[in-house]
């Protein structure tokens, strides 16, 4: 625990110390987001690659790790070679952020680099290798785990559009990533996920509104990279959907984010990697809340998504079923009162609309059921 104590705090300071270098020097060579008065609702230039300062800070803390030369050092050195294989997918991953925080790279070849990193990923052992407790094919255990992988990396970037807001919902999401590994005593997923959080926790003093960095592609596709897989090697031993669900639980505002953003483009005939002001967090600003209430908002239930998806791990089966009907519910909801009119006009709202919102139930009383199949024709 000494040891986990240290991994924090040592990122932790790591990222008050390094945040600061890294804004003076993103100034100095101009690496700045200039406000458009459109997406960019921010007044004055803003640095955009505050993520080195928080991926130094947790590599940085490992280093000091090895260095006072404590006892644990030994556990995290049993897992040395699946994080030395781990480390080019997240220097392409970090590397394809960084360029285009510089450069402004074409989303087609960020795109291609976040499956190259995915790919990698699967090859050093992040592997989803089963659903429900049935053995997955090696071609769709590769086909899953790169999608999840590069949605969830995806994920994070979208939904970095209001300061604090990316960087707020990966914290809640390594900390109760790391909850997980604790409450199931996953030693080596803990120490991966600590200094994380608490590089993400310095960061956000610098990122929160008004921000004075912004976490960047850099930050946030490799942030949502490591989340992918930290989720991955939590529910890696579950036998159930619903268990493995919860990884989906607690990224869920940004994942549900994307879906929304996919159909509404998808419905409105429009390219899919088109920037526009139909995010949830675009929305909540419309309605005329601040910047910092928005950021409060879609933590707070960031917060309780996150709650299910560790409470779909530890609570009993009949459970479970309450606990999702009660997330898609909430979803539903949300997409009626952010006033998605494409989804509404189109797909939802004219017709329906009553069957969705009794969907969750029937899947929560239809899941038992499906728990008690022994094999795939009884379900």
């Amino acid at each position: 625990m000494y040891a986990m104590i240290f991994l924090g705090c040592s990122s932790f300071v790591l990222s008050l110390l390094l945040t600061p270098l890294i804004r003076r020097l993103a100034l100095r060579l101009e690496i700045v987001d200039h406000p458009d008065h459109d997406r960019k609702i921010h007044k004055v230039p803003i640095p955009r690659i505050g993520g080195v300062a928080v991926v130094a800070a947790a590599i940085g803390a490992y280093s000091c790790f090895f260095l006072v030369r404590m006892n644990a050092g030994v556990i995290i050195r049993a897992g040395e070679p699946f994080a030395v294989r781990l480390m080019p997918a997240i220097a392409i991953i970090f590397g394809a952020g960084l360029l285009d925080d510089i450069f402004q790279v074409r989303a087609a070849y960020k795109l291609l680099a976040q499956f190259v990193a995915a790919v990698l990923a699967w090859e050093c052992g992040i592997h989803v290798n089963a659903v429900g407790g049935y053995d997955l094919p090696a071609i769709a255990s590769f086909l899953l785990t790169t999608i999840w992988i590069v949605a969830c990396s995806n994920a994070i970037n979208l939904i970095d559009g209001v300061d604090g807001l990316a960087a707020g919902i990966g914290l809640l999401a390594v900390t109760t990533t790391l909850a997980a590994a604790l409450v199931h005593h996953n030693i080596e997923l803990a120490f991966a996920t600590i200094p994380l959080a608490g590089a993400l926790l310095g960061f956000l003093r610098f990122n929160f509104s008004p921000a004075s960095i912004f976490l960047g592609d850099c930050g946030s596709l490799t942030l949502g990279f490591l989340l992918g897989c930290y989720g991955i090697v939590w529910t890696e031993k579950s036998t159930t959907v619903l268990s493995m669900s919860a990884p989906l639980m607690v990224l869920f505002v940004p994942l549900f984010d994307v879906g929304l953003s996919i159909v509404r483009r998808f419905l409105g005939q429009k390219p899919i990697f088109t920037a526009d002001r139909g995010h949830i967090h675009h929305k909540l600003l419309s309605q005329g809340l601040p910047p910092g209430r928005v950021v409060l908002i879609l933590c707070g239930f960031s917060a309780l998504t996150g709650i299910a998806g560790l409470m779909l791990t530890v609570t009993q089966i009949q459970s479970r079923g309450l606990i999702v009907a009660a997330v898609l519910l909430a979803a539903l909801f949300g997409i009626k009162y952010l006033g998605y009119i494409e989804i509404g006009e189109k797909a939802i709202f004219n017709r329906g609309f009553d069957r969705l919102l009794s969907a969750p139930a029937s899947f929560a009383k239809f899941e038992p059921e499906l728990a008690a199949s022994k094999t795939l024709e009884e379900t």
